[in-house]
């Protein structure tokens, strides 16, 4: 029984610890960083992330020091999927793979807003080779 719960306990740590690589990683200049063909739908999302997530997650998704960038496989959708960023925009969500600390709830955001963000960070994604 106490092995069981040492090895709950440790997996915990590996999952909850930040990652390595992730901790590590070099953000994409914002010079090299590529935006997507534009459409009205994505001209739409780019305006709510700046207006809700740029401050801390760069005007290009990249991270600044208030926020990690988008544009690492930790944010590919097999990791973090669509719904982990309408969780972390509503609620809030604490650290977990970067040294920034806990993320607070987005003041005032809607779902519609986060819905936009979200199809504008993923063409990003897909523009730079994460998705």
């Amino acid at each position: 029984m106490i092995r069981i719960i040492a090895a709950g306990m440790a997996l915990a740590a590996v999952l909850i610890a930040p990652s390595s690589h992730a901790a590590n990683a070099k953000p994409l200049g914002q010079n090299t960083i590529k935006l997507p063909a534009m459409t009205p739908a994505l001209n739409l999302g780019r305006m709510n992330y700046q207006a809700k997530c740029a401050t801390c997650h760069g005007l290009k998704g990249a991270g600044t020091d208030k926020g990690p960038t988008f544009l690492h496989r930790v944010y590919h959708p097999g990791h973090h999927g669509d719904g982990s960023f309408f969780l972390a925009s509503k609620r809030g969500t604490r650290a977990h793979h970067w040294p920034f600390g806990d993320m607070p709830p987005v003041e005032g955001i809607t779902d519609g807003q986060v819905k936009t963000i979200v199809e504008f960070v993923r063409a990003l994604q897909k523009a730079n080779g994460i998705f």
